[in-house]
């Protein structure tokens, strides 16, 4: 594949990921990619022989790593809570950065019917997996059980996650600093409850 088009390619999956994040999976149309990706007509089906839906389906997966890479980068922390306080405030930032408008291209993708692609539904929840798997891994390294460890793993993917579409509906940051603050304060309580936690640790 020649430079051009492997480029060409990368810049369709990088647009169809910022709009899915904007405008949702339904409206995330060829047309539309193509428009902001300034990637010409026929590379469509040359990079993407299945069409439209492997172009959202690699979106998927490269929003997945994407935000993946910053749950690695947060967890270098040597305070679990301060990792997760830094991953939901980076997703805040980037919220308040764009006006409200760049939600999660994942839950984009997984709050629609797809029932001619229902692979897409799949990546989603894949992506999701893989996140809470991240999580529950760093708080098993800080003595948690493994059920706690998963519990609150998906706890805290959901909580952003609603907190992210109540933002955007209400133009405000405001319920994703309150659900940052609830974590922040679940996760010291449990870390403070778990065995062989200092007796001086304190919420």
């Amino acid at each position: 594949m020649s430079p051009r088009r492997s480029e060409s390619r990368d810049r369709m999956i990088l647009s169809a990921a910022v709009l899915l994040r904007e405008y949702g999976a339904s409206a995330t149309s060829i047309d539309r990619v193509l428009a902001h990706s300034g990637a010409p007509r026929g590379s469509v089906y040359h990079h993407f022989p299945s069409g439209r839906t492997q172009l959202i389906d690699e979106a998927v997966a490269l929003a997945g790593d994407f935000v993946a890479g910053q749950i690695d980068a947060a967890m270098q922390a040597d305070d679990p809570v301060e990792a997760v306080d830094t991953f939901v405030m980076l997703w805040r930032d980037r919220l308040v950065e764009s006006g409200f408008r760049a939600g999660c291209p994942i839950v984009a993708v997984a709050v629609e019917t797809n029932d001619d692609a229902p692979q897409l539904a799949r990546s989603a929840g894949a992506v999701f997996a893989r996140w809470q798997e991240a999580f529950a891994a760093l708080f098993l390294r800080h003595g948690l059980t493994e059920e706690r460890s998963r519990r609150l793993a998906a706890f805290i993917i959901a909580a952003v996650e609603g907190a992210l579409i109540m933002c955007r509906a209400e133009q405000s940051a405001a319920p994703i600093e309150a659900a940052a603050a609830e974590i922040h304060d679940l996760l010291l309580y449990a870390l403070r409850d778990r065995p062989g936690a200092e007796p001086g640790l304190r919420p």
